[in-house]
């Protein structure tokens, strides 16, 4: 498996093809999103091949915005299955990366270890100091998708997705559910001042 070439090389595709409407979904994301599956990957102490599968997973989960935000995730399979065999991936292993794509749709329903990490890597900002910061590229990415209509709303829909939302690891909720809880307390002020 050739991790670091196809990194290189998706990262650069994403840059140039995505368009500048995705402000959240984008490579920047996807770094996050990488950083954050290696670091809960080591703290919960998975081997290297499965590190790779993770990490590889966490760089194609959300590719599929290349061609529609809608099912993103069966289109980012597709973009790694057309992909990944170049990169010395197998079958077997590209059947893994794209269970742990699939495994980022909302709502989160992760149905092994690996699952569980992809998942909490890829909302690992809901519990950090830059919630905010990303959030509001969130709400930008939405408005011009025409997903929602006003800053209330969008507002809405945070405050119960951050109520919802759990953790699955142990390193994700030591790591993020203090800072997490505070970001919801926030947002509520936003709303109910």
């Amino acid at each position: 498996m050739q991790l670091e070439r196809v990194t290189t090389f998706l990262l650069d595709k994403l840059k140039r093809e995505l368009s500048p409407v995705f402000t959240y979904h984008n490579a920047a994301h996807t770094k996050d999103v990488m950083h954050a599956a290696e670091h809960i990957g080591r703290q919960e102490h998975i081997g290297e091949n499965e590190s790779t599968i993770l990490t590889t997973a966490a760089l194609f989960h959300d590719t599929g915005f290349l061609v529609s935000a809608d099912n993103h995730e069966a289109h980012s399979c597709e973009i790694a299955r057309t992909q990944l065999p170049h990169y010395l991936y197998n079958e077997q292993q590209i059947d893994q990366v794209c269970s742990l794509i699939m495994a980022t749709k909302t709502p989160q329903q992760p149905k092994n270890y690996l699952e569980q990490i992809i998942c909490d890597a890829d909302l690992d900002y809901l519990g950090r100091e830059d919630f905010f910061d990303i959030s509001e590229r969130l709400y930008q990415e939405m408005t011009h998708l025409g997903t929602i209509t006003s800053h209330k709303e969008y507002l809405v829909l945070q405050l119960d997705f951050l109520s919802e939302h759990q953790y699955f690891t142990r390193t994700a909720r030591e790591l993020r559910n203090e800072i997490k809880e505070k970001n919801l307390l926030k947002t509520k002020s936003f709303l109910y001042p």
